[in-house]
Protein backbone atom coordinates (compact mmCIF):
# COMPACT_ATOMS: atom_id res chain seq x y z
CA UNK A 1 0.00 0.00 0.00
CA UNK A 2 1.45 3.32 -1.06
CA UNK A 3 0.04 6.78 -0.65
CA UNK A 4 0.78 10.35 -1.62
CA UNK A 5 0.04 13.15 0.81
CA UNK A 6 0.06 16.75 -0.36
CA UNK A 7 0.49 19.79 1.83
CA UNK A 8 1.16 23.49 1.51
CA UNK A 9 -2.01 24.73 -0.13
CA UNK A 10 -3.94 27.71 1.15
CA UNK A 11 -5.18 31.21 0.48
CA UNK A 12 -2.78 33.79 -0.93
CA UNK A 13 -3.10 37.19 -2.55
CA UNK A 14 -2.29 37.71 -6.20
CA UNK A 15 1.43 38.07 -6.69
CA UNK A 16 2.19 35.89 -3.71
CA UNK A 17 3.90 32.53 -3.42
CA UNK A 18 3.16 29.06 -2.11
CA UNK A 19 5.16 25.88 -1.93
CA UNK A 20 3.41 22.57 -2.27
CA UNK A 21 4.86 19.30 -1.03
CA UNK A 22 3.91 15.72 -1.81
CA UNK A 23 5.31 12.90 0.28
CA UNK A 24 5.13 9.31 -0.90
CA UNK A 25 5.05 6.56 1.70
CA UNK A 26 4.57 2.82 1.88
CA UNK A 27 6.30 -0.08 0.19
CA UNK A 28 8.30 1.84 -2.43
CA UNK A 29 11.21 0.46 -4.41
CA UNK A 30 11.57 3.41 -6.75
CA UNK A 31 9.59 6.24 -8.30
CA UNK A 32 9.65 7.13 -11.97
CA UNK A 33 7.82 10.19 -13.24
CA UNK A 34 6.16 12.54 -10.77
CA UNK A 35 3.92 15.45 -11.52
CA UNK A 36 1.52 18.10 -10.34
CA UNK A 37 -1.92 18.46 -11.85
CA UNK A 38 -4.68 20.91 -11.06
CA UNK A 39 -8.40 21.09 -11.50
CA UNK A 40 -10.38 24.30 -11.31
CA UNK A 41 -14.17 24.28 -10.82
CA UNK A 42 -15.94 23.30 -14.01
CA UNK A 43 -12.71 22.49 -15.81
CA UNK A 44 -10.80 19.34 -16.64
CA UNK A 45 -7.76 18.28 -14.71
CA UNK A 46 -4.62 19.56 -16.39
CA UNK A 47 -0.91 18.92 -16.10
CA UNK A 48 0.96 21.73 -14.37
CA UNK A 49 4.48 20.31 -14.27
CA UNK A 50 6.25 16.97 -14.28
CA UNK A 51 9.68 15.59 -13.60
CA UNK A 52 11.44 12.33 -14.38
CA UNK A 53 13.58 10.34 -11.98
CA UNK A 54 16.60 11.79 -13.76
CA UNK A 55 15.49 15.34 -13.13
CA UNK A 56 14.12 16.39 -16.51
CA UNK A 57 11.20 18.76 -16.17
CA UNK A 58 8.20 19.82 -18.20
CA UNK A 59 5.82 22.72 -17.60
CA UNK A 60 2.49 23.90 -18.86
CA UNK A 61 2.88 27.10 -20.85
CA UNK A 62 0.68 28.94 -18.37
CA UNK A 63 3.12 28.40 -15.49
CA UNK A 64 6.50 28.58 -17.21
CA UNK A 65 8.77 31.07 -15.51
CA UNK A 66 6.57 31.19 -12.41
CA UNK A 67 6.46 27.62 -11.07
CA UNK A 68 9.35 25.31 -10.33
CA UNK A 69 9.01 21.59 -9.81
CA UNK A 70 11.63 19.66 -7.88
CA UNK A 71 12.00 16.35 -6.09
CA UNK A 72 14.05 14.82 -3.31
CA UNK A 73 14.51 11.20 -4.30
CA UNK A 74 16.00 10.28 -0.93
CA UNK A 75 12.83 11.48 0.79
CA UNK A 76 10.40 10.38 -1.93
CA UNK A 77 9.05 13.90 -1.92
CA UNK A 78 7.91 16.19 -4.71
CA UNK A 79 7.69 19.96 -4.50
CA UNK A 80 6.11 22.76 -6.45
CA UNK A 81 7.29 26.30 -5.82
CA UNK A 82 4.65 28.69 -7.12
CA UNK A 83 5.51 32.36 -7.53
CA UNK A 84 3.65 35.33 -8.98
CA UNK A 85 0.36 33.60 -8.38
CA UNK A 86 -2.76 34.88 -10.09
CA UNK A 87 -6.47 34.14 -9.54
CA UNK A 88 -6.30 31.91 -12.63
CA UNK A 89 -4.09 29.54 -10.63
CA UNK A 90 -6.92 28.83 -8.19
CA UNK A 91 -7.60 25.10 -8.24
CA UNK A 92 -7.19 21.86 -6.37
CA UNK A 93 -3.66 20.66 -6.95
CA UNK A 94 -2.97 16.94 -7.15
CA UNK A 95 0.27 15.02 -6.93
CA UNK A 96 0.82 12.03 -9.20
CA UNK A 97 3.59 9.44 -9.18
CA UNK A 98 4.51 6.26 -11.01
CA UNK A 99 5.73 4.03 -8.18
CA UNK A 100 7.47 0.67 -8.32
CA UNK A 101 5.87 -1.47 -5.64
CA UNK A 102 7.26 -4.87 -6.59
CA UNK A 103 10.79 -5.85 -7.62
CA UNK A 104 10.33 -9.18 -9.39
CA UNK A 105 8.49 -9.05 -11.57
CA UNK A 106 8.58 -5.29 -11.68
CA UNK A 107 5.20 -3.75 -11.05
CA UNK A 108 4.31 -0.10 -11.04
CA UNK A 109 1.20 1.64 -9.80
CA UNK A 110 -0.09 5.05 -10.79
CA UNK A 111 -0.78 6.92 -7.55
CA UNK A 112 -2.69 10.12 -6.86
CA UNK A 113 -2.82 12.27 -3.77
CA UNK A 114 -6.03 13.56 -2.26
CA UNK A 115 -5.44 17.10 -3.48
CA UNK A 116 -4.73 20.41 -1.81
CA UNK A 117 -6.69 23.59 -2.41
CA UNK A 118 -4.90 26.68 -3.68
CA UNK A 119 -6.93 29.88 -3.72
CA UNK A 120 -5.53 33.13 -5.07
CA UNK A 121 -7.46 36.29 -4.30
CA UNK A 122 -7.33 39.36 -6.51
Amino acid sequence: QVQLVESGGGLVQAGGSLRLSCAASGRIFSINDMGWYRQAPGKQRELVASTTSGGSTNYADSVKGRFTISRDNAKNTLYLQMNSLSPEDTAVYYCNADIKVQLFPGRYVDCWGQGTQVTVSS
